[in-house]
């Protein structure tokens, strides 16, 4: 099932190119808010699967006249695998996990907006990540039963302003969390680790690779996290990105991320500053920059040739 919040965050199926509006089914969930919807249906979906299929079969509105909103636009938390798939890009880290988390007021969703910042972070980056949203509560799961606790997937991008000092700076920026355009139930992705992720900036193809070159599984990194913290229903868990493809976002741009069976997100970038950086990707500067590099800032505020 994809389920999507839409318009003034009433709850819909998404069915081929149409959504139909199935709030009424939910109508005594409980929630502080119209967007936290979604986050406290999660944790109680089993009792309202069968009303919601039933409603669904209903007729829809075309997606193309309403807002799609975040799936998810308060998540109890959003935690980022770091470095988590084998690429050839960052240095190799055998044996190694580790995560961050990103702010939750960050999220932003489908036809939203990413603004860069006035910081001077080198470059700023968006990374195409496989998300997984948890579905029950879960502590100290064993690596065996942790895809029991996966609720579903979505798209999600990781906003990036590198190489500022401190991760919470780098990471945790307003709108740097775009996630959508919908919520995949896991029953529809029979393997999470065999997803084509693919990004593309203003129609160009820059990310493109397969979930299978995680470093390290869905269940490692859900046991891993569930031993460090509680995950909470709705927690969103991004299983972090192919750094070759990455690239600069600048002003103007249209980014699009599509992982396999999970829709496409588009978003778009604005910087009041106008900075510029080259079109290279990571990728193609591998040979001639050390690893981790990025291209260099070519004008604009912060730039090191500027006057």
């Amino acid at each position: 099932m994809k389920l999507a919040l839409f318009n003034e965050y009433a709850l819909g199926v998404v069915k081929g190119d149409a959504i139909v509006d199935v709030t009424a089914v939910v109508a005594d969930l409980p929630r502080s808010t119209p967007a936290h919807l979604m986050t406290v249906l999660v944790g109680s979906f089993e009792r309202y699967r069968d009303r919601i299929e039933a409603a669904a079969k209903g007729s829809g509105t075309p997606l193309t006249e309403v807002r799609l909103r975040p799936p998810l636009p308060s998540p109890p938390n959003i935690v980022c695998m770091a470095a988590n798939y084998n690429d050839g890009i960052m240095p190799p880290r055998p044996n190694s996990i580790n995560a961050f988390h990103k702010a939750t007021s960050a999220v932003i969703g489908p036809g939203d907006t990413m603004e860069l910042p006035d910081v001077p972070a080198s470059i700023f980056e968006g990374e195409a990540e496989l998300a997984v949203v948890i579905g029950k509560q879960a502590s100290n799961v064993p690596e065996t039963e942790a895809m029991n606790y996966v609720f579903g997937y979505t798209n999600f991008i990781d906003g990036s302003a590198r190489d500022l000092p401190i991760w919470l700076q780098m990471k945790s920026r307003a709108t740097f969390a775009p996630l959508g355009p919908y919520l995949v139930t896991a029953d529809e992705i029979p393997d999470p680790h065999r997803l084509q992720v693919r990004s593309w900036t203003n129609g160009i193809l820059m990310q493109d690779y397969s979930t299978s070159d995680m470093a390290n599984s869905i269940p490692r990194c859900i046991s891993w996290l569930s031993g460090v913290h509680v995950l909470e229903p709705g927690a969103v868990v991004a299983m972090g990105t192919h750094h070759a493809g990455l690239n600069a976002f600048q002003d103007g741009d249209v980014v699009e991320l599509e992982t396999e069976g999970l829709g496409r997100l588009r978003i778009a970038v604005r910087d009041d500053l106008k900075r510029t950086w080259g079109r290279e990707t990571r990728g193609q500067l591998r040979d001639r920059l050390p690893p981790g590099a990025t291209t260099p800032q070519l004008a604009g505020k912060y730039a090191k040739n500027a006057a």
